[in-house]
């Protein structure tokens, strides 16, 4: 007898399976993992609740299907997926469903990366490679030797002489992706979208361009494995040339997995790869063999999955947003999307170009990605055109006073510097501000006054006011206006750093300001410095270079500078530095020193001739860690950059 299909069931798995065809074979995904995973869960409740599972189920499936153009490989042994919590709670009710079914409690797990790219397996015979394919559905893959013989992190032979299939993961690395886009004709979307498309595809001269890496951690067949547990494991793939996870961590119950959990998260925006979890496993191997499998997943792991920072929504409309140094950036307003209890409406677009590039329009579906609680960006378009969309064309006038704009390079400008009040306004607020020239007593409710009642449009007509001009303005008596007088004086004499801030080149924050003012020592040298010797300063790349040098390109910005200098302005130039020891380098410093603080340290390294670097990159030469030293260790530490403590620090800063 057979048993109906319940309502609503065959177009909940046609909707999830359009989806999951989306995401694993046409690599172009047209939901979000959470959206996916929400589907999914609602149609295993369905199925719970019903008794009825249909052949075509995704319940029942591991994978994907394979591409037509490969041909299809069998792996010896069946590829797993793995079982998902997405909370503390579920993943203690793991536990104890685990640890019941073990016979035992107080189990060793161990604690991996869980890599967001795509499943990679393969097969040595006698040492040599001698294929490579996809997951596919688990049984059955996409054989990809070819494609996988261009990444340099795959070993073509192994000192292991017997049959074995090695599992890992094929990712691009985010440092990879950023250096790709710089130049590509077409940018990728994602580091992940990238590693997928570039392993799957039929030229692997597109793989090789892409410049692939991969991280192995399971072995699926061996024989007579000469380990008995996890960290074993990942000892014999080391030993036999395969690049495993910087990673392992341990921990015994739910207390110590949290914790575990939770620092991974910390460490996870520093990381130069995507993870989307973390996988817990069961360490003994004769464990594992007892647990088994489910008809999907081994009962003895588990993903914990982290919230999503990626989905699909409708773009409604654009506007364009007024800064003070005169740029419009298109805005993009969203039809609301919930990220785990944050309600998302708006996203960042960097221009026209940027827009084209992303074939975006008004009405298309769009991925946009959330970090932390930054403002998301918009990532590309989801999905094919619809009908009704309309073109995003760019202003011809200024939203705010009305004046045609202009095109310089990518961007567009209102070079109505006089009239346009916003600009002007938070022109002066920014110049008056603490970082900035630190004058005392300016607020923007002063900038307004100024404007408005005084017609002060640039930072230069500041040091023209006297002190009967602002004794008629609201609220100005004679001490207020004097003390107002007297720190604009005292402004003209603030250390060249705060000087550079002030002047609000885009994407230049104090520290830049700073790390510039070292290098150049005065405004004069760093107007004529050219791109090699801004790129060759630690942590300034090709767009803050590119503000740099589009900034003393326009007139009007240095004369703006010359009519400060008329006005007396005289910035201080850089410190005179004690040493050259550690000229050249890029030094981080992380933690609790035992004598000096983080200001001392960092002001020991600039003046033996190095810079004090905020984040640590493959440019950092060594990091100094003292007590509670956290990510940025971490990441040192998967970089490989030498890690030295304070008594190092001080002896090499001397060495001169």
């Amino acid at each position: 007898m057979t048993q109906e299909t319940p309502q609503g069931m065959r177009e909940l798995i046609e909707e999830i399976n359009r989806a999951s065809y989306a995401y694993y074979v046409l690599d172009n995904p047209v939901i979000s993992d959470y959206q996916w995973d929400q589907l999914y869960d609602r149609l295993k409740k369905m199925e719970q609740e019903t008794g009825v599972i249909l052949p075509d189920s995704p319940t029942r499936q591991v994978g994907g299907e394979t591409l037509p153009g490969f041909e299809e490989h069998r792996h010896l042994n069946r590829l797993w997926s793995m079982d998902k919590v997405q909370s503390i709670e579920e993943l203690e009710a793991w536990i104890r469903r685990t640890e019941k079914l073990a016979g035992q409690t107080d189990l060793q797990y161990y604690l991996e990366y869980k890599f967001d790219g795509l499943t990679i397996n393969l097969t040595y015979r006698e040492g040599q490679l001698v294929q490579a394919a996809t997951r596919g559905n688990g049984t059955v893959g996409e054989a990809i030797l070819p494609q996988a013989m261009t990444i340099l992190s795959i070993p073509r032979r192994i000192p292991y002489q017997g049959i074995l299939e090695v599992q890992g993961e094929c990712i691009m690395r985010l440092s990879t992706l950023e250096k790709y886009n710089r130049t590509a004709r077409e940018p990728l979307k994602n580091a992940r979208n990238a590693a997928a498309g570039a392993l799957r595809n039929l030229d692997p001269a597109v793989t090789a361009s892409r410049h692939l890496d991969a991280f192995f951690y399971q072995i699926g067949t061996i024989e007579n494995p000469p380990y008995e547990d996890q960290p074993g494991m990942l000892a014999f793939l080391k030993e036999n040339g395969f690049q495993i996870s910087p990673y392992l961590g341990r921990g015994k119950g739910l207390a110590e997995l949290e914790r575990e959990i939770r620092r991974i998260g910390e460490v996870r925006p520093t990381l130069d790869w995507l993870i989307d979890g973390v996988v817990i496993k069961i360490g003994d191997t004769a464990i594992r063999r007892e647990l088994g499998f489910t008809e999907k997943f081994p009962r003895w792991a588990v993903a914990y999955k982290f919230k999503a920072e990626e989905g699909v929504t409708r773009l409604e409309r654009v506007t364009w947003e007024l800064g003070r140094t005169g740029k419009l950036t298109p805005l993009a307003h969203l039809a609301p999307i919930n990220f785990y209890g944050v309600t998302v409406r708006k996203a960042t677009l960097n221009n026209l170009g940027d827009i084209r590039r992303k074939d975006l329009a008004v009405g298309c579906n769009v991925w946009i990605r959330r970090s932390n609680d930054v403002i998301p960006e918009i990532l590309g378009r989801a999905g094919d055109a619809e009908p009704g969309e309309t073109p995003i064309e760019e202003p011809a006038v200024c939203p705010a006073c009305g004046q045609p704009v202009i095109r310089r390079g990518a961007h567009l400008f209102c070079m109505n510097r006089e009239t346009c009040r916003p600009q002007a306004v938070a022109r002066l607020s920014h110049f008056a501000s603490r970082d900035a020239m630190d004058i005392e007593g300016f607020s923007e409710k002063t900038a307004d006054q100024l404007y408005d009642s005084l017609g002060i449009r640039q930072p230069a007509d500041l040091y023209q006011l006297t002190e009967e001009k602002l004794l008629s303005l609201d609220g100005f008596q004679q001490k207020k206006a004097a003390n107002l007088i007297a720190a604009m004086e005292k402004s003209k004499h603030r250390p060249l750093p705060a000087f550079l801030y002030a002047l609000g080149i885009p994407n230049i924050g104090a520290k830049t300001a700073r790390d510039l003012a070292e290098v150049f020592g005065s405004v004069e040298k760093l107007a004529q410095a050219g791109e090699e010797e801004l790129t060759r300063i630690p942590d300034i790349g090709e767009i803050v270079t590119q503000s740099i040098r589009e900034y003393f390109s326009f007139p009007e910005n240095l004369e703006l500078i010359r009519r400060l200098t008329e006005a007396g302005v005289r910035p201080e130039n850089a410190e005179t530095r004690r040493g050259n020891a550690l000229a050249g380098l890029s030094i981080v410093v992380t933690g609790t020193l035992p004598t000096l603080s983080r200001k001392e340290a960092e002001d020991l390294i600039r003046g033996a001739g190095g810079t004090a670097a905020g984040s640590v990159s493959k440019k950092t030469a060594f990091v100094v860690a003292g007590e509670n030293a956290g990510s940025k260790l971490t990441k040192a530490q998967s970089l490989g950059i030498e890690i030295i403590d304070e008594d190092e620090l001080l002896r090499r800063a001397a060495a001169d």
